[in-house]
C-alpha cells in the first residue's frame, strides 16, 4: 500500500497542472448536470463529493512536497487562515484527524440525504440529518476545547496557491533561472561578427511606445510587499483564546444553533418557529461575540463570513417558499434562468441544499 501511495503522489507532483485542469472541468460539469436526465443530482453531488474529499487528499501532499523543498516556498504565499490551521494541524494530532472528518462530512452529507431520501422514509431520512448534525456538533466542541479559541469555518488547511505554477522537474536548466555555475569557458566569436561595431539603427516598429498612465506610487507597491503584526505573530496566536464567559457562550450558541434547527425541522411542524428560533440564535450568539481588535485580521475575517452566512436563510422556510422561491422563478431570464431553475427542486427537496457550508 506505501508504494503504491509513493507512486500515485509521485504521478501527481509530475503532472500537478493537468491534474488541476481536470479537477477544475469536472467541478464546472457538476454546476450543470442537475436536470438533465434521471437521478442527476445523484451524480452531480457523488462526483462534487469525490472531488472535494480529493483536491483535500491532494493539498495535503502538495504542501508536504512544497514545505520538503526549499526552492519551492517563495512559492507559497501563506495567509493567516492557512498558518493558524497548520500550525493546529502540526501541533495536535487530534486535531488534524477530528478538522478533517468534519470537512469530510461536510462534503458528503447532501450525497448521504440523497441516498436516504431514496432509500428510507421521510422520518428516518430526518433522523439521519439530525444524526449527522449532532456528530458535527460533538465534532466542532472537540475542537473548540482543543484549541480554546473561535472556530473558523474551514478548519483544515485551505488551497492557498495555483499547483500549475509549481515548475516541473527537469534535468535541464530553466531559462528563466541563473546557472548554478558559470560555464567553464566563454564561446568563441563568430567570424562574420568580429568586425561588426555599428550598430544599425532602430526600427520604429520595435521602439517601445511612450508609457500610457503614470507609474505605481512607490508606496502602492512596496505596501502589498510590507509586513504586518499578523506576520510576525505565532501561527497560534493569530486567533486569542476565549476568555470570558460570554465568549464561550456565544461560540457554544453559534456551534449548536444547526442542530437546534434540525430538531425542531424533524418534528414535522410547518411552522416558522424553526426558522425563527435558529435565526433568533445567530443574532444572539452575533450580539454576544467579542469585538476584535483591527489587527486581528483572522478573526475579523471569520466574523465577516459569518455574517454573510446570514443570507442563507433566505434560501429557508418561509422566507423561500413566499418570498425568495418566487423571485427566482420570475425575474430571470435566459440560459442563466434555465440553470437557477434545475436547482429549485433540489432546494425544495432536501435541508442540505438550503443550508451554508457552516451548517
Amino acid at each position: 500500500m506505501s508504494s503504491a501511495l509513493a507512486t500515485y503522489e509521485s504521478f501527481l507532483v509530475h503532472n500537478v497542472s493537468t491534474i488541476s485542469s481536470l479537477e477544475s472541468t469536472l467541478r464546472s460539469i457538476t454546476w450543470i448536470l442537475p436536470g438533465r436526465f434521471k437521478d442527476a443530482e445523484l451524480a452531480s453531488e457523488a462526483l462534487s463529493a469525490a472531488l472535494n474529499v480529493m483536491s483535500m487528499y491532494h493539498d495535503t501532499l502538495l504542501t508536504k512536497f512544497v514545505r520538503a523543498d526549499p526552492k519551492y516556498r517563495p512559492l507559497i504565499p501563506s495567509s493567516p487562515h492557512a498558518r493558524y490551521t497548520r500550525a493546529w494541524s502540526d501541533k495536535h494530532t487530534q486535531y488534524k484527524w477530528i478538522a478533517r472528518a468534519l470537512q469530510v462530512i461536510r462534503y458528503a452529507e447532501l450525497l448521504l440525504e440523497m441516498g436516504l431520501r431514496r432509500k428510507v422514509s421521510s422520518r428516518s431520512r430526518w433522523r439521519g440529518i439530525v444524526l449527522l448534525e449532532f456528530i458535527k456538533a460533538v465534532l466542532r466542541m472537540v475542537l473548540l476545547r482543543i484549541t480554546r479559541r473561535p472556530l473558523l469555518s474551514s478548519p483544515v488547511p485551505e488551497r492557498e496557491f495555483d499547483p500549475s505554477s509549481l515548475p516541473p522537474e527537469s534535468d535541464t536548466s530553466s531559462p528563466t533561472l541563473a546557472p548554478s555555475s558559470p560555464p567553464s569557458s566563454l564561446p568563441p566569436t563568430p567570424e562574420h561578427l568580429r568586425n561588426n561595431h555599428v550598430a544599425l539603427p532602430v526600427h520604429p516598429l520595435l521602439t517601445p511606445p511612450p508609457p500610457t498612465q503614470s507609474p505605481i506610487p512607490v508606496e502602492e507597491y512596496l505596501l502589498p510587499k510590507a509586513l504586518t503584526t499578523s506576520s510576525v505573530k505565532s501561527p497560534t496566536s493569530l486567533l486569542k483564546p476565549l476568555s470570558s464567559p460570554k465568549d464561550w457562550l456565544a461560540e457554544v450558541i453559534y456551534i449548536l444553533r444547526p442542530l437546534v434547527y434540525v430538531v425542531m425541522l424533524s418534528s414535522g411542524r410547518k411552522t416558522n418557529q424553526p426558522l425563527v428560533t435558529a435565526l433568533a440564535m445567530e443574532l444572539v450568539s452575533r450580539n454576544l461575540r467579542r469585538i476584535p481588535t483591527p489587527s486581528a485580521t483572522l478573526e475579523r475575517s471569520e466574523y465577516a463570513q459569518r455574517d454573510r452566512d446570514i443570507l442563507w436563510y433566505m434560501l429557508r422556510g418561509s422566507i423561500w417558499e413566499t418570498w425568495t422561491r418566487h423571485d427566482c422563478s420570475c425575474s430571470l431570464l435566459g440560459i442563466f434562468s434555465g440553470f437557477v431553475k434545475d436547482w429549485i427542486p433540489l432546494i425544495d427537496e432536501y435541508h442540505y441544499c438550503k443550508c451554508s457550508l457552516d451548517t
